[in-house]
This record gives C-alpha cells, sequence and structure tokens, in this order.
C-alpha cells in the first residue's frame, strides 16, 4: 500500500514538473516574440503577460510616445485571438463599444431587430486613453470586465475566453479628461507604469524605426493554450504563511492597523480592497511558474505588491498636497513588514 502511495506521489510530481516546464517554456517564447518589436520594457510586457496568464485586466500608465499601443498590439499579435482597438474620447458613446440591436430587412422584405456586436466581442482589447471618455461610456466597458458578459435590451451575450482589457492613459494633459474612479480602477489587477527608455534602448528604437528594418512577431500561442495555462496556475499551491503575508501586506495599506506604516497613516485614506490580495497571489503563482516552482513564495508577493496594489490605495489631502505617490508609501511598507506574523 505504501508502495503504491509513493508510487503515485512520484507520478504527481513529475506531471507537476512537466506542466511547470511547459508553462515556463510557452511564456519564454511569447516573450522573445514580443521582443522583436518592443524594445525595452521586459519588466512590463512579464506584468501584461502576467495579467493575460491571470485572467486579470492591466492598466497601463506612461506618457505618449513610449509604445503603449505598439506593445498590446504586438502582444496581440503573437497570440491567436481575436484583437480590437477603441479609441476612446469624450463623444463615444456606450452603443459604439457594446453593440446595438439595428434594424434589418430580411429576403422576404420583413423587418426586424437583428444585435449588430460591438468591437469589445473580441478577446484582446485595446482601450486606447480610456480616462477621455465619459464615465457612462467607461461603466459599460468596465461592467463587461467584471461580468464578462454584456446585456442590451434585456438579452445577455457572453463574452468570448479568453477576455483581457488592456487600458491606456496619460497622466499629462488631464484637462478634459474623466479619471477612473477608485471602484473601477479595483477592476484592474495591475497597474503598469511606462518609464522613459535608457539611452541604449533609444538607440535600438531609433534603428528600428527609421530605417528599413521592420521586425514582424509571429503567433506563437493559442487561446485553448492560454486557457489550460490558466487551469495550472490555479492549481499552484500557496502556503499559509504566504498567504498571511499577502493579507498582513492588505492590512497594512489600511492606516490606524496594526501593521501600519507611519507614511501609510499620515497621507491613505482608503486602503487596498480584497481584490488587492486576490492579486498579489495571482501573480504571485505566475511569477513562481515562470521560476520553475510549483508553489508561490514570499518573495513573489513583494516582487508584484506595487504593480497589484499601488492603484487601489487612496491618498488623503495631505497626501496629495504634498506629492507623496502609491508607490512611495507601499515601499516603506514592504521595507518595515516582516516577513513572519509577530
Amino acid at each position: 500500500m505504501c508502495h503504491q502511495e509513493s508510487e503515485d506521489s512520484m507520478t504527481d510530481r513529475k506531471d507537476a514538473e512537466a506542466q511547470v516546464d511547459a508553462f515556463k517554456g510557452d511564456v519564454i517564447r511569447l516573450e522573445q516574440e514580443v521582443a522583436k518589436v518592443i524594445v525595452g520594457n521586459e519588466e512590463i510586457v512579464k506584468g501584461v503577460i502576467t495579467c493575460l496568464l491571470a485572467g486579470g485586466h492591466v492598466l497601463l500608465e506612461g506618457v505618449p510616445g513610449l509604445g503603449k499601443t505598439m506593445l498590446v498590439r504586438t502582444l496581440a499579435q503573437c497570440v491567436d485571438l481575436r484583437f480590437s482597438r477603441i479609441q476612446f474620447t469624450p463623444d463615444l458613446m456606450p452603443a459604439d463599444i457594446l453593440g446595438t440591436n439595428m434594424i434589418v430587412e430580411d429576403e422576404h422584405g420583413k423587418r426586424h431587430f437583428e444585435f449588430q456586436r460591438g468591437p469589445i466581442f473580441s478577446n484582446i482589447i485595446l482601450a486606447d486613453e480610456i480616462n477621455r471618455a465619459t464615465p457612462k461610456t467607461q461603466s459599460a466597458l468596465l461592467e463587461a470586465m467584471q461580468e464578462h458578459h454584456v446585456t442590451i435590451a434585456k438579452t445577455t451575450y457572453d463574452l468570448d475566453e479568453p477576455f483581457l482589457v488592456l487600458a491606456t492613459q496619460n497622466p499629462l494633459e488631464m484637462e478634459g479628461t474623466y479619471p477612473l474612479p477608485e471602484a473601477q480602477l479595483d477592476r484592474f489587477l495591475f497597474k503598469l507604469t511606462i518609464e522613459f527608455p535608457s539611452r541604449e534602448d533609444l538607440h535600438s528604437i531609433l534603428e528600428r524605426t527609421t530605417t528599413d528594418e521592420n521586425p514582424q512577431s509571429k503567433k506563437v500561442i493559442t487561446g485553448e493554450r492560454i486557457l489550460a495555462m490558466r487551469d495550472t496556475l490555479r492549481r499552484v499551491p500557496v502556503a499559509h504563511h504566504v498567504q498571511d503575508y499577502a493579507i498582513r501586506l492588505l492590512q497594512a495599506t489600511h492606516p490606524n492597523t496594526a501593521e501600519t506604516a507611519n507614511s501609510t497613516q499620515k497621507y491613505v485614506r482608503f486602503g487596498a480592497s480584497p481584490r488587492g490580495a486576490q492579486a498579489l497571489l495571482l501573480g504571485a503563482k505566475v511569477l513562481a511558474l515562470l521560476d520553475g516552482r510549483y508553489s508561490a513564495s514570499i518573495s513573489d508577493i513583494r516582487e508584484v505588491a506595487l504593480a497589484a496594489l499601488r492603484h487601489r490605495l487612496i491618498l488623503n489631502f495631505e497626501g496629495e498636497a504634498e506629492g507623496i505617490t502609491t508607490d512611495r508609501v507601499l515601499k516603506e511598507i514592504l521595507e518595515k513588514l516582516p516577513e513572519q506574523a509577530g
């Protein structure tokens, strides 16, 4: 009996190792294909792919010209999925995103309503400059992000899986924009900030864009494989002490709690919601698999903390007046939070 249990355990371990290797290999191929077009920004690419595999949406923030739109387009080219781009403007209406019922005439001359699907009925959606649309239009997209279906005239239409929204916003030129409310920001798994490229990366960008060099990426992964990878991700175990660290990290973002740092008490009005802890664990599981491990660690939690939590903290008046960033608050929390509960 013991011998049989030992063989079963060994078989399970080999299966787990094979799944980890396959997961890691597919992600490496995807990253390499994206890198044919996108220069630098390895951490941003990794973050976007993490959201794709974890089944969450991502908000990309950066000044114009840093390649936010190009990154999303390139990812869509590397994955065998349908892609739609929606340019958000103040006059964009919910029907322009979701679709609408149209009166059509059949071959017999009879008229009837037929639903014309909008660009939301794709697998990868680029919501370009999402903060330029009105709250009514923003909420139409964000409802689809949360529920993975849309309702038109009392009829519900399911969205195809996998379904990923990559929204971009420009931190400059905020006049005339409609910043996303905190409750809607909370629906993004990660918020990724794209930094200005280094001198070496700028050389590579100029060589690719001002010469006859025209790198092209190819499709290396299917939608079915992404769904299978999501199943693998969900089965990755998280030890109790690792999950406890994620919970204590979440609690430390709230003022007046036991784990609160000084900057949290001074500058934060509201901390992260439970969705933040979910983002921490899902992101940590992806990092574990990419490192060839079948269990998430505290270091994985710490590595994804900024991306998972920076958009979920609400600063108070003093924090905003002094120009404090949520990244600064989170870095102090990470520095002072012990790995083991006291």
